[in-house]
């Protein structure tokens, strides 16, 4: 069976996550608590980051993007990076935009002080690196605004993969109920169609200990 290394509030174990379902593949999912740093995942993954693949003859895949490209390849009847080279790139470009862009602007704050800092006990949140976020979200969601004035989807007129990674990201920093939902309705709008799709359905159900999500978190109309 195809096994993923995961973590269920990192954006980029999600993104592979839908993309699996996307593409209808069965596989197996084994929590990481990468910050634990274990010597048998180092020998997956030398960077301790995840997720990791897995493939069913013992094929080892890290890193999410490493990750989606291959499963493109490999299983290339439900595309998601395109069927052009003006598509593809556009949707790289976009894949790059939320995996870089919003990860390390908004989420890589808000997992740090408001997940690691918890797990690790090392202190309370940096209060300040959470006002960061919350003001870093907000030329995001006026970039998705923008992006979904003319398609349904950010790179036209079908999901691909800019939609599943931008999705991911946005899901964690929701999770943590730091999205500014009331001033945004086409995002909501964009982002109720993901969460309406039965690859996207699984992730609502995640759960870590210690936090518990918005009551509109799960709820595909919201």
């Amino acid at each position: 069976m195809r096994t993923l290394y995961h973590f269920p509030l990192c954006p980029f174990s999600r993104k592979v996550r839908v993309v699996l379902a996307e593409k209808k593949l069965d596989f197996d999912l084994i929590v990481e608590n990468f910050w634990e740093r274990r010597r048998a995942f180092s020998a997956l993954n030398p960077a301790m980051q995840v997720p990791v693949l897995v493939e069913p003859d013992n094929k080892v895949l890290p890193d999410s993007y490493a990750i989606c490209e291959y499963l493109e390849t490999i299983y290339s009847e439900n595309r998601l990076i395109g069927y052009s080279e003006v598509e593809s790139a556009n949707i790289r470009r976009l894949v790059s935009w939320f995996d870089n862009k919003f990860f390390h602007e908004v989420n890589k704050y808000l997992i740090h002080e408001k997940i690691l800092r918890y797990y690790t006990r090392v202190g309370a949140p940096n209060s300040e690196a959470i006002r960061v976020a919350k003001a870093n979200i907000i030329p995001h969601m006026e970039y998705i605004t923008f992006l979904t004035e003319e398609n349904m989807w950010l790179a036209g007129e079908r999901i691909t993969l800019a939609d599943i990674a931008a999705a991911a990201q946005i899901s964690v920093a929701d999770y943590l109920g730091e999205v500014p939902w009331d001033s945004y309705p086409a995002v909501k709008d964009w982002y109720a169609l993901l969460k309406s799709r039965p690859s996207f359905r699984k992730i609502l159900n995640d759960k870590i200990p210690g936090f518990a999500p918005p009551k509109h978190y799960a709820v595909l109309d919201f």
